[in-house]
Order: structure tokens, then C-alpha cells, then sequence
């Protein structure tokens, strides 16, 4: 099982120069054996060489300790090395050196210079020791022979340690890289996971904004159209029995009409996309069980594509209809005068529903703030876009005595009316008149259908 980066960097727990405890000792077990040897070879050099014993010991012990160094400074274990070959020891501290060289990052035209320089090394003193062995008759044959077997000897004490070094170099380098990339897509997928959530709680965020600005302009108007029934039913009630009745029709009416487009609402809420599925299936098993992760995922990725401009939820409405909602508030008693501008054509349903929102909730503020003011409803249709107006004139005073609607107001019908036009590019403005009345406008970008 491989680790990351982070992980290996936190296993290095090793004294001084070594990443790990077992490295340190795997040094200091092959120093030990490098300064047996060494003082066993340098002994028997100083002996031949006329030395007193003790220089001999001392220095083969200092020459084979050098290995202790291998992984820190390599360069100094091959340069020692070097320099005792000549007097025929250190062989154990030449093979490993040359291997932590190769190994190390130490740049190759170094490697190079000092492995060819232990190769020469070695080649002469082999040369040289096998032609005296020659000489003595200790080793048969003629002057080839003795090259090759000196040839031989060079290649196989220098040669395939720096190649050995040199692999487990590349490989080591590889892995690295390996801890490093993982390291660097876990970062990316931590921060993929942190933007996902992000962008889910923006769209539930969305979803709830959207879902609360279509209750609104689904429930405001005729909830509003029903309290001013239910106002001029009070009035009338014992003046004209006969027009009371027809404001409680009327009262019942838009009444259910708004129950029917709550429950439209609600029925969508209920078949959500992504969720209705996977719901159905654990009811039909009889047990409940949790929706799956990419069911919610998928959810929140439609939660954000629809939140990113608005979608007509169900069958909306549309300019068509806007007729019957100037009538509507034509029988509620207010004066309104309806004036369209240009050739009518079809258009983005998006684009119809948001404009039918506008008056509609226009409307509806006349309703709540301005009773029985007369109101301006235009419509323009123009090449690349469509306006509209809402405009009503001071409303008229109440008199003592008077049954007024008294609606309160939330607040939110111009920012829903502002949000809806801005997501599709649009302008809207809204603010009071010098007459003293109140005017919505709002221009909204599109195409023919």
C-alpha cells in the first residue's frame, strides 16, 4: 500500500541525516563491517610495506568508517575509496559508495567522472597485482589473459553498482513525484468537495428564494383580490343583498382558484428531480431508507442550473392571461386601463411568465397600497424586447366611516419583481410619481419563440 507525500514526510523520524531508524543502522552495521575489513586489509598492507602494525590498523579502521557518511556526503565515501585502492583494501566501501553515488542526486557528469575514476583505479592495481601473480606462476598464462582477467575484475566491482544505483535512483525520484501528484490531486479533490458544497448550499439557497417568490406571486394577488371582495361584501352586505352575493361568488371563486394553484405548487415540490425516484422506490420496499448520495448531488446540480435563471414551474402563465387579470381587478372596483403597443407574438416562456409576474404583482400593490386609484397598465412590444408599466394615479382619500381592505405587505413583491427581471437581463425600476401615485417599469430582453 503506498502512502501520500504528507504521510511519508511524517514517517521520518530517523537521527541526524537518516529518514528512517532502520537506515541508520543498516549504515552503521555496513561501516562496521567496512572498518573490519579495511583494518583487516590495511594491516597486512602496512606489513608489506615496512609500517608499524598499529598505522595500519588505525587507518584501515578511519578509511572503512567513512561509510558511516554514505547517504549524507556519497562523493567523499568514492573519493576515499579511490584513494585506497592502491593498497588493495576497501572493496566493500568502493561497491557501496559507487551505488549511494548512482543513487544520490548528485549530478551525472560527477557520477561519471568519479566511476570512471574508480575504474582506472581498480583496472591498475589489478593489472598489476594479477601480473605479478603471473610472474610468480600463481596465475597460468600470457599477457591477454591478464588484461581480461584485470578487465573483468574493473567492470565487476564498478559497473554494476552504479547501474544498480542508478535504477533504484530513477525509481526513487518516481516515487516522489508519485507522493507529490497524490498529494496534489487530494488538495484538488479537497477543494472540489469544499466548491461542491458550497455550490449546493448556494442553490438550496436559490431554490428556496425562487420557490418563496412564487408562493408570493402565486397566493399574493388573489388573496388580495379576495380581502377587497371580502371588504366590498361588508359594505354592501345590507344596502344590496344581490351584489353581496355576487362578491361572495366572487370571494369564492378566486378562493379556490388559489388553492388549486397551491396545490399545482406543491404537487411539483413533491415530485422534485432526482428525489421522486429513488422516494418511490423505498416506499414500494415498505422500509425507508436514505436517498443516495448522487441522487442529492444530482438534485443540487438541478437546484443550481434551474436557480441560475428562472423555469417556469408547471403550467405558468402568460401574457394571454392577461386579459382575465385586468378583469379581475376591474370587478374588485378598481379602474384599470389596459393599452398594448406593437404586433403580439409568442415568446420564451420564461420571458411570458416573468412578465405577467410584473403586472400581476403590480396589481397586487396597487390593491394593498392604492384602493380604488386608477391604474395604467401598458404593454409594448418591440423588436428585441418587451416592456411593460404599471402606473396608478393618487389614490383616493378614505372617507370616516369607509370599510377599508387593510392588507398588510411583506415587502418583497418589488425585490421578487427586480429579482425575476434581473435573471433574465432585464432592467426594472420602480418609485413614486410627482402626481403622487406609483409607477413599475420594467424592459426585458428576448426572441421570437
Amino acid at each position: 500500500m503506498t502512502t501520500t507525500g504528507e504521510v511519508h514526510r511524517a514517517a521520518l523520524t530517523g537521527p541526524w541525516w537518516w529518514a528512517r531508524r532502520r537506515s541508520a543502522v543498516l549504515d552503521v552495521t555496513l561501516a562496521v563491517v567496512s572498518a573490519v575489513e579495511c583494518a583487516k586489509q590495511g594491516t597486512t598492507f602496512a606489513r608489506d610495506v615496512g609500517l608499524p602494525f598499529a598505522v595500519g590498523l588505525v587507518f584501515g579502521l578511519l578509511a572503512g568508517a567513512t561509510l558511516l557518511v554514505r547517504r549524507r556526503w556519497p562523493i567523499v565515501v568514492v573519493l576515499v575509496a579511490i584513494a585506497v585502492t592502491p593498497a588493495e583494501m576497501g572493496f566493500l566501501l568502493s561497491v557501496v559508495g559507487l551505488y549511494s553515488l548512482a543513487a544520490s542526486e548528485c549530478p551525472r557528469r560527477i557520477t561519471a567522472g568519479l566511476a570512471g575514476m574508480s575504474l582506472v583505479a581498480v583496472l591498475i592495481v589489478s593489472y598489476v597485482r594479477t601480473d605479478q601473480q603471473a610472474d610468480a606462476g600463481v596465475v597460468p598464462g600470457e599477457g591477454w589473459v591478464v588484461t581480461f582477467i584485470a578487465l573483468t575484475m574493473s567492470l565487476g566491482l564498478t559497473a554494476p553498482p552504479v547501474l544498480l544505483g542508478l535504477y533504484v535512483g530513477a525509481r526513487r525520484r518516481l516515487m516522489e513525484s508519485l507522493r507529490e501528484r497524490a498529494d496534489s490531486l487530494e488538495r484538488e479533490l479537497q477543494l472540489l468537495a469544499e466548491r461542491a458544497e458550497e455550490r449546493a448550499e448556494w442553490a438550496r439557497s436559490e431554490e428556496r428564494t425562487r420557490i418563496a417568490r412564487e408562493m408570493h406571486d402565486v397566493v399574493a394577488h388573489r388573496v388580495s383580490l379576495m380581502v377587497v371582495h371580502a371588504a366590498a361584501l361588508q359594505a354592501v352586505a345590507r344596502k344590496d343583498p344581490e351584489k353581496a352575493v355576487r362578491n361572495a361568488a366572487l370571494v369564492g371563486d378566486m378562493g379556490r382558484q388559489a388553492l388549486s394553484e397551491l396545490r399545482e405548487m406543491l404537487g411539483v415540490l413533491r415530485t422534485g428531480d432526482g428525489l421522486s425516484a429513488p422516494a418511490a422506490g423505498n416506499e414500494r420496499r415498505g422500509r425507508a431508507e436514505p436517498v443516495p448520495l448522487a441522487a442529492v448531488g444530482a438534485a443540487a446540480a438541478a437546484a443550481a442550473s434551474r436557480a441560475a435563471g428562472p423555469a417556469p414551474v408547471g403550467e405558468g402563465p402568460c401574457l394571454a392571461d392577461l386579459d382575465e387579470l385586468v378583469g379581475q381587478s376591474r370587478v374588485a372596483g378598481v379602474v384599470v386601463v389596459l393599452s398594448v403597443e406593437g404586433e403580439l407574438r409568442a415568446y420564451a416562456a420564461e420571458v411570458e411568465q416573468t412578465a405577467f409576474r410584473v403586472v400581476q404583482e403590480a396589481l397586487t400593490n396597487v390593491h394593498k397600497h392604492a384602493a380604488g386609484a386608477k391604474t395604467y397598465v401598458r404593454l409594448a412590444h418591440r423588436l428585441s424586447e418587451i416592456a411593460m408599466q404599471v402606473e396608478n394615479e393618487a389614490p383616493p382619500p378614505v372617507t370616516e366611516g369607509g370599510c377599508g381592505a387593510r392588507l398588510p405587505s411583506g415587502g418583497n413583491g418589488l425585490v421578487g419583481m427586480r429579482e425575476r427581471v434581473g435573471a433574465l437581463g432585464g432592467v426594472f425600476v420602480s418609485g413614486p410619481t410627482d402626481a403622487g401615485g406609483f409607477r413599475v417599469s420594467a424592459v426585458i430582453p428576448c426572441g421570437a419563440a
